[in-house]
């Protein structure tokens, strides 16, 4: 699934992303550090991992998810 970055904060490295029809998502720091990713900025296009509803992993739209 394809999202856009909402919001990041790097201290705690969670966030928000928006869907593609606009809802609004939140992750956490497991979901970040699942990836290998090491900063997301506002705006930018991800690609997400989900389990059970939640965001299990985080990265950028150009890198593949594990177990997608």
């Amino acid at each position: 699934m394809q999202a856009t970055v909402r919001s990041f904060d790097e201290t705690t490295r969670s966030g928000t992303v928006f869907l593609d029809d606009g809802s609004v998502l939140e992750f956490g720091t497991p979901a970040f550090d699942a990836g290998p990713l090491r900063l997301l900025r506002t705006g930018q296009r991800v690609n997400l991992g989900m389990s059970g509803g939640e965001i299990s992993y985080i990265t950028l739209s150009t890198f593949p998810v594990p177990d997608a």
